[in-house]
């Protein structure tokens, strides 16, 4: 399942010559992504109110890893208004020497959004954002304050995820990865943020008898993209969770989502999180009001026709 909208590499900027102001999505895999529609649509209506906007173009590149620090000074010396990161470059990108780090986003380790300065990037967070106003507007209608939250993963998606739920606070946090190391950092690093609040770490495949029961579990790794993927955690293994949210927006039903839809547990995929970030990074970029319900019907739109 994958977007019109056309994919770029690296080897595109050489010859990049958009006349307007240019703002990108980077990933690799990239093509799932359905952030261009969403943000594209809603330039559209802001161009109804503002004819500055109507210059204003999102595209989406696929950039490796390795590629990505050239990247970012490529897209800083062709003028590119702002760039989202996703996976895999919101922690490499962190720890950029061009990219100045907000507040907010240093205490999370990872950056999704970047805007253009005279002397590199600016580097925001708006993952914490987007999850929390994403989880309570879905049929979940979930409050991360007070509640015991499981997490699936530590890369910087999860971490984005740590910080909002410790922030909100919730009621206790269980971080589930497969790598050891990764796990044991992440625990080290929201320590001072968890205080009182129950935090612990633990191996997916092997839960500890203790989960909290009617706990949310938020999905924050990348299996699920891939139809092959294995599961990020066997539900059956965990006391009844009270709902599944999987930040994976595309395709719309993972196999962990199909697998809570079988046990009959509340669930929800990403796309309401994708707006609400979306939307916050449309802000920092425009400094302009950004119209929600445009972004949200482009999402919809956009998973139905590439279905």
């Amino acid at each position: 399942m994958t977007s019109s909208e056309p994919i770029y590499t690296l080897d595109d900027l050489d010859t990049w010559s958009f006349p307007g102001t240019a703002l990108a999505v980077l990933g690799h895999p990239i093509k799932h992504s359905i952030s261009p529609p969403m943000h594209n649509a809603a330039l559209a209506r802001m161009a109804e109110r503002n004819s500055k906007f109507k210059t204003w173009k999102y595209f989406r590149f696929d950039i490796t890893p390795e590629d990505l620090p050239a990247a970012l000074k490529e897209f800083h010396a062709r003028g590119f208004k702002g760039l989202n990161l996703t996976v895999p470059h919101k922690i490499i990108a962190f720890g950029l020497p061009e990219v100045a780090v907000s507040p907010a986003a240093n205490l999370i380790g990872a950056v999704n959004t970047l805007d253009w300065t005279k002397s590199g990037w600016n580097g925001h967070n708006t993952d914490g954002y987007g999850l929390t106003t994403g989880v309570g507007e879905t049929p979940l209608r979930r409050d991360l304050q007070n509640s015991h939250i499981i997490l699936l993963g530590a890369g910087g998606a999860a971490r984005g995820a740590a910080v909002e739920c410790l922030s909100k606070p919730c009621a206790s946090l269980w971080i589930a990865n497969r790598t050891t190391s990764n796990l044991d950092a992440l625990i080290i690093q929201m320590k001072p943020l968890a205080k009182e609040i129950p935090l612990h770490g633990f191996d997916p495949a092997r839960p500890p008898a203790n989960l909290p029961s009617n706990a949310l579990v938020i999905n924050a790794t990348s299996a699920g993209l891939k139809s092959d993927d294995p599961f990020p955690i066997d539900l059956a293994l965990l006391p009844r969770p009270k709902g599944i949210y999987d930040m994976i927006y595309n395709p719309p039903e993972t196999r962990l989502l199909a697998q809570a839809r079988a046990l009959g547990i509340p669930a929800a995929n990403g796309l309401s999180m994708l707006v609400h970030q979306g939307v916050r990074s449309l802000e920092i970029w425009s400094g302009a009001s950004v119209p929600v319900d445009v972004m949200r019907t482009a999402v919809h739109s956009a998973i139905r026709s590439s279905a």
